[in-house]
């Protein structure tokens, strides 16, 4: 599973799930990079909620990138397995359905929230 996300075309806030590495821009504007692990019950949560929200039924793109968009969140969401991938490019202006919009935002705080209580447990 691969999490990025920024201004503009810059994603400074990424996460892999294979080597571990998480950097992120932190409230001082300093860039950490830190190793974290997910466990296999963070990853099988993950799994289970992306089912549930149906990520696999999300377009590749939802809203486009414009002008207006440069200056909002972009989130890039890749969830990889043996036989399949996912990849979903979320732009923070998105202004169609509503309904789309809710299940990418909840598919975000998942992630984000697994990833701040694995940095948690790692200790670093």
């Amino acid at each position: 599973m691969q999490f990025c996300y920024g201004l503009k075309d810059t994603l400074e806030n990424k996460y892999d799930s294979k080597t571990g590495v998480y950097q992120y821009v932190n409230n001082r504007d300093s860039v950490i990079t830190k190793k974290v692990f997910l466990k296999s019950d963070d990853i099988l949560y993950m799994h289970r909620k992306a089912n549930e929200i149906g990520l696999w039924n999300f377009p590749d793109t939802i809203g486009q990138k414009s002008a207006k968009s440069k200056a909002v969140p972009r989130y890039d969401i890749t969830f990889n397995y043996k036989e399949k991938s996912k990849h979903v490019v979320i732009y923070g202006d998105f202004d169609g359905n509503p309904k789309l919009l809710d299940a990418a935002v909840q598919m975000r705080k998942v992630i984000q929230e697994t990833l701040n209580q694995a940095e948690i447990r790692s200790g670093k």
